[in-house]
């Protein structure tokens, strides 16, 4: 089911997907536990507290952290040693993560706690399914994570009732924040704290939020893509299912069928088939290109559904009958989230590269046949001029982003953590990338509105682009001299990122590959 359709997500019956990811985090849904979920949370913690009571040593429970972790922890010294992690934990810096990069972060660590290999008392889940639940949004600096701990101990703070938090758009200290919404500040005993700022949860969480809104970025780049090509009067030869044949990747085979769907019924289309023998490569190798980035990103969605529904806590408690134990490892190791996070920033931003060459080629009158930059007048207005400036802005920005984050080491915690995988500054420049290549789709699908205007009035555009440019025709104006267009730019930005304009083609369409 789509994600802005769900009313509510239940967590344990089944692995969590995207969508519902999307559903919570993005749009509301409401977060419940199934009995599974409460029952193997509930088997961890019992296994726990009668370790606990054997006077069993276990990282994390009664000892120290990182290289402190030979340091003896007595029971009393528990529920501080709890607090004190996320006291001394909490120090990222610099802007907040957004409401919903914070809801994600909660939810994957419901999700990895929820495992049943953690120890942690159902009730301290509770309260973050409630901060969920009632839009209550911990405050949490963004800045300053190799993988972990820090973001999510600026969450965790609010639990016990330090911190801050966000409330109907009001910052408030976390203690305000738990009375307004009738919630009470809990003390962490053994083991909580630790569970709640360790694993990967950020970084899969920030991953997750960049990825979808890619893979939307990535179909609404084959539409934009296609009308780009009619209106530039491409043949849809290069699209052909014979030739898709003796190269059958099957990203670059669905993406041309993707074209010739939408451009099935385009008068314009078939009119100009034989225009040209062939075209510029932005326009003919789009199911190549597009292909290769939609497998990245196909790949990337594998390895994040899976990070989504694991447990990457450390250490986890093992608690089959008659082969009980409490194993240390490295499952918070962020290193499959990163790597593919830092592919997927490469894969957009070759998205990215060709919208900005089919967008030169629209407003370039040597390129298009069309007037100078799309404007009646060129030189007294500058038309369209300008917006291609800021897809070169915002391309040079993409390009240096796709540097890889997890190809750095910076050791950290005394050398205790002498490889650092640098998953969550991959995961976070990832979301960075993902905005900018829908502001770029917007401009190019901005420059193709207006070009539409100067094809033949006797050739109709397919009923897939018309559907498009009916919807833009009530939001942005055609105009004939220069206009403000920064407020249309955003339009069209938002009807990418919310999905609309896949929504508007696949009424006419089905369901594109």
């Amino acid at each position: 089911m789509d994600a802005k359709r769900m009313k509510r997500v239940t967590l344990g019956d089944h692995p969590m997907t995207i969508e519902e990811f999307i559903a919570v985090v993005r749009y509301g849904a409401q977060v419940e536990f199934s009995n599974k979920y409460c029952k193997q949370v509930q088997e961890s913690r019992s296994l726990l507290e009668r370790w606990i009571k054997q006077g069993r040593t276990m990282y994390g429970v009664n000892t120290g952290f990182g290289a402190l972790c030979t340091q003896l922890i007595t029971e009393e010294e528990t529920i501080q040693l709890q607090k004190n992690i996320l006291l001394s934990h909490a120090v990222s810096v610099g802007k907040p993560l957004t409401e919903e990069e914070v809801r994600a972060t909660m939810l994957m660590v419901l999700q990895n706690v929820g495992q049943g290999y953690s120890g942690v008392r159902i009730e301290v889940l509770e309260v973050y399914r409630q901060f969920l639940n009632l839009r209550l949004t911990p405050f949490a600096p963004r800045e300053g994570s190799v993988g972990y701990l820090s973001p999510e101990a600026h969450i965790a703070l609010v639990l016990i009732g330090e911190g801050n938090a966000y409330l109907e758009g009001e910052l408030l200290s976390g203690c305000e924040a738990l009375n307004r919404v009738g919630l009470k500040p809990i003390a962490l005993t053994a083991k909580e704290g630790l569970s709640l700022i360790s694993g990967t949860t950020g970084a899969t969480a920030l991953g997750a939020l960049a990825l979808y809104d890619m893979l939307k970025a990535a179909t609404a780049a084959d539409i934009i893509g296609a009308m780009t090509l009619e209106v530039l009067k491409g043949t849809i030869r290069a699209f052909d299912e014979r030739l898709m044949s003796v190269r059958p990747h099957p990203e670059q085979t669905d993406t041309a069928g993707n074209l010739r769907n939408i451009l099935k019924d385009s008068m314009i289309a078939h009119h100009f088939i034989d225009y040209r023998l062939q075209d510029a490569l932005s326009l003919r190798c789009i199911p190549q290109l597009h292909g290769a980035a939609k497998k990245t990103l196909r790949d990337a969605l594998r390895v994040i559904e899976i990070e989504m529904n694991s447990c990457c806590d450390n250490p986890i408690l093992w608690t089959a009958d008659g082969e009980e134990d409490v194993i240390s490892g490295g499952n918070a190791d962020a290193s499959y989230v990163g790597i593919e996070m830092d592919s997927a920033c490469i894969a957009a931003t070759a998205i990215a590269k060709m919208s900005e060459r089919r967008n030169n080629r629209l407003i370039n009158e040597r390129l298009s046949e069309y007037p100078a930059f799309l404007i009646r007048r060129p030189g007294l207005n500058s038309g369209l001029m300008i917006p291609q400036y800021t897809q070169a802005a915002l391309l040079n920005e993409m390009k240096i982003l796709s540097y890889p984050a997890t190809v750095d080491n910076i050791p950290t915690c005394a050398d205790q953590e002498d490889y650092v995988s640098m998953g969550y500054n991959a995961a976070k420049k990832a979301r960075e990338v993902a905005e900018k290549l829908e502001y770029i789709l917007a401009i190019e699908l901005l420059s193709t509105y207006y070009a539409y205007q100067f094809i033949d009035k006797n050739l109709s555009p397919g009923g897939p682009a018309k559907s498009v440019l009916d919807r833009l025709s009530k939001n942005v104006p055609r105009a004939d001299e220069d206009l403000y267009l920064y407020p249309y730019i955003e339009w069209l930005k938002e009807f990418i990122h919310s999905g609309d304009i896949i929504e508007c083609i696949e009424q006419k369409t089905g369901k594109l590959k």
